[in-house]
């Protein structure tokens, strides 16, 4: 039986608070789960309930309501996860006895294997000259330099998103070839970078970066620090790195679906390619379940039957040779 009568207003800001501080989750994921949480209080009040008062058959509701709208049955899932990490929390502070979750089932997901990109075709573009005139003096050029840096981040670091936008000067360690960057959860990792990607960051610094940051006329301690700028010398946001790596694999002639997480999974379908082990794979990727890792050994499962389909004389079925005919009737 529930202990309190009536949801107080601060709950979902209490825990909220609790994910963005004591958790350490990402501002975006923690509005994330304010919009899903918010959508199910006002579903909730429809039915003269609210957080505390609700129980197993309101969320069943809500959720059947939502597919009728024609959610997917990912973000069905999502809204199973999010209503179950609340009332986790609520049961942890002692707000409610019961878990109205625990008999929630969430929608079966089909697994898609991740898009990945052409080890030769990624290689060969990245190794091409991308100087376009005798000068580094115009924008294009310094873009361009900048782009083909965010591209060796990505994926010969395989670094997300957020963590490439939050890259600092001070996250590069050229000597020893490796970037500092912190995760999901805030969680800081070391990741190894090659020499190609060293030369071209460092191209990019001292070519590009300090013509970029004196477009910012308002540059704060923070941005003048930042790695990566736009073209007013200001922190990229998500959809400005999407654009440049849909660019960048435009002009590079490979395929339209490359970007940034794909390349991302790039960097670990080629590491597992060449013989890297999961464990490894996990630590540089920064997954806090190696189960998360894993999906990435059913393409190279993939990549090894092909392989072994086109090179193994065994691997294709052929019609029976008339001498071979021969041979079992003479036998």
């Amino acid at each position: 039986m529930n202990k309190k009568p009536a949801i107080k207003n601060y709950i979902l800001e209490d825990y909220l608070y609790y994910l963005r501080i004591e958790k350490g989750l990402a501002a975006n994921t923690c509005s994330n789960y304010s919009r899903d949480l918010q959508k199910l209080l006002i579903f909730l009040e429809s039915r003269s309930k609210n957080f505390i008062t609700c129980q197993t058959v309101d969320l069943q509701a809500f959720l059947r309501k939502q597919k009728e709208k024609g959610i997917s049955a990912r973000s069905l899932a999502r809204y199973c996860a999010t209503f179950r990490g609340f009332y986790g929390y609520l049961v942890g502070q002692n707000m409610i006895d019961q878990d109205p979750t625990i008999f929630l089932t969430a929608p079966k997901l089909e697994q898609k294997l991740p898009t990945f990109c052409s080890e030769v075709g990624l290689n060969q573009a990245l190794s091409r000259n991308i100087r376009r005139s005798a000068t580094y003096e115009e924008v294009t050029d310094l873009l361009v330099l900048r782009d083909k840096a965010i591209v060796e981040v990505l994926y010969g670091s395989g670094l997300r998103v957020s963590e490439l936008l939050n890259l600092s000067l001070n996250d590069i360690s050229f000597d020893l070839g490796y970037i500092c960057c912190r995760g999901k959860g805030n969680k800081e990792r070391i990741v190894p970078i090659g020499e190609p990607g060293i030369a071209v960051i460092k191209d990019y610094i001292l070519k590009a970066r300090k013509i970029l940051l004196k477009r910012n006329k308002k540059a704060t301690a923070v941005t003048s620090n930042i790695l990566f700028l736009n073209v007013n010398g200001k922190q990229l946001t998500r959809q400005g790195v999407w654009q440049i790596v849909k660019k960048w694999a435009r002009e590079n002639g490979l395929d339209k679906n490359v970007y940034p997480h794909a390349l991302r999974h790039s960097f670990a379908t080629h590491l597992l390619d060449n013989g890297a082990d999961l464990r490894s794979v996990q630590e540089m990727l920064g997954h806090a379940d190696i189960s998360t890792t894993q999906i990435y050994t059913h393409l190279s499962r993939r990549h090894l039957l092909e392989v072994f389909r086109k090179a193994h004389p065994r691997a294709r079925m052929e019609g029976p040779k008339n001498e071979t005919s021969n041979n079992y009737s003479n036998g």
